[in-house]
């Protein structure tokens, strides 16, 4: 698809969708950015009629504000439902979302319970759609730190994963966007499996953090149990170009936690 459309981007002003705004404009591509502080909700429905009147295409990288199990669950249905009836009714050819690599994995979490039942959604819906399913971000490895200390002891699992940088991510959604829709999942991962013990180590290391990072099997990630499936692709993931260590050497020493 080269010619110009007009492209809604739900959760265009967080981490992902300012990126992925910015990529499709500079396409030339008219590109609304849609969030509550645009005035377009999807969970109220407010502005949703008049953003998606005449576009083509509507990318949703919007994410939940709140992790407590029945508030995510709630707002992925109430958003998914909201804007594919919102699209249907605007004649949308190709609904874009991003979710997480192995979801159906990591059902423990009630986030990942709610990103699961908003792809069901999106494959009942007739809209034609394609998903984006992202391994973790270079960004968040600070969190999982944070989430994992204990005094000056980080203590994480040593399951293996292959983080991917924000900005590569966007580049992928994008690129979908503006290709045809698959009716069904395409997943993107950056260009090195490492384990996370490493991963944090490694972090920890380049921005002068005086941590220690303890390999324990039995910690959890966000208290979910993993394993070297949990957080990996499947074959033939489309691979981001950045490297996590160009990432790192780019970071300033004692760089705040993501």
């Amino acid at each position: 698809m080269n010619k110009k459309m007009k492209i809604v981007v739900i959760g265009g002003s967080g981490r992902i969708g300012s990126k992925v705004v910015e990529n499709l404009r500079r396409r030339g591509h008219e590109v609304i950015a849609g969030s509550p502080s645009t005035g377009i909700n999807t969970i109220t429905g407010e502005g949703l009629t008049g953003a998606l009147a005449g576009a083509q295409v509507v990318v949703d990288v919007a994410n939940a504000p709140v992790w407590e199990d029945k508030a995510v669950l709630e707002f992925f249905e109430t958003s998914g439902r909201n804007l594919l009836a919102a699209e249907a009714a605007a004649g949308v050819g190709h609904h874009v979302a991003l979710s997480v690599v192995g979801t159906e994995r990591l059902l423990s979490s009630g986030y990942f319970r709610a990103k699961l039942a908003q792809e069901a959604l999106i494959k009942a819906s007739p809209i034609p759609y394609t998903i984006v399913r992202a391994t973790q971000f270079f960004e968040f490895v600070g969190g999982i730190a944070q989430e994992a200390t204990e005094g000056d002891t980080v203590r994480v699992p040593a399951a293996l994963m292959q983080p991917i940088l924000s900005d590569d991510v966007a580049a992928v959604v994008a690129k979908v966007a503006l290709e045809e829709p698959l009716n069904g999942m395409v997943e993107t991962a950056g260009p090195d499996p490492i384990r996370q013990d490493e991963l944090v180590r490694q972090y920890l290391e380049a921005t002068g953090d005086p941590r220690t990072v303890v390999t324990d099997p039995g910690s959890l990630y966000f208290n979910i149990a993993l394993n070297d499936r949990s957080l990996t692709p499947g074959d033939h993931p489309i691979l981001g170009p950045t490297h996590f260590k160009d990432w790192l050497a780019s970071l300033p020493k004692q760089a705040v936690s993501a």
